[in-house]
């Protein structure tokens, strides 16, 4: 496998440079498999009473933001598997609302949800591990923007950031409670 230290920008949609840029340097594939430790590091701290707060009327509970992780991470490894077998359909967007309100995440145990996000990102790291090197620049049309494949483990990575960072800013702090 190819060692993957960096993406450019014309690689993914603008959107998402808000999570590529919170990605500190490094092989991708291996922060993605190490990362993963420190979130699941914060989600084992959560209090049971936490699991079902949440910050603001119309927010999720951190239960339903665990579970919005996992379907992200799902549908990123998704596009970067299409894209890397070759598939030139162009695919759709995901509308995280609507995937949350029907998800049942927030029905679920936060510990199952931490266990299960776990489950993903193995199999996101081993299918990335699986890309020999010419697959990183095969692109293709997702929610009507063009990626490479190479973007893809960065936009995990950062979204997974974001996320828990959200976790420990909005709802584990002692400010987001008062």
């Amino acid at each position: 496998m190819e060692s993957i230290t960096s993406v450019n920008p014309s690689e993914y949609a603008p959107f998402y440079e808000t999570y590529v840029s919170r990605v500190p340097e490094g092989e991708i594939v291996e922060i993605l498999s190490v990362q993963i430790g420190d979130t699941l590091r914060v989600l084992n701290s959560v209090p049971a009473e936490l699991e079902v707060y949440r910050y603001g009327p119309g927010k999720w509970s951190v239960r339903e933001v665990v579970g919005h992780m996992i379907d992200a991470e799902r549908v990123f490894s998704f596009r970067a598997l299409a894209f890397a077998r070759g598939d030139s359909a162009p695919l759709p967007g995901m509308d995280q609302v609507q995937y949350a309100a029907v998800s049942d995440a927030g029905a679920r145990p936060l510990a199952e949800l931490a266990a299960e996000l776990a489950t993903v990102r193995a199999a996101t790291v081993a299918l990335f591990r699986s890309f020999s090197e010419d697959v990183w620049s095969r692109d293709g049309i997702a929610s009507g923007c063009s990626f490479t494949v190479r973007s893809f483990p960065f936009i995990v990575a950062g979204h997974e950031l974001h996320h828990r960072s959200g976790l420990e800013v909005n709802y584990l702090s002692r400010e987001a409670r008062r």
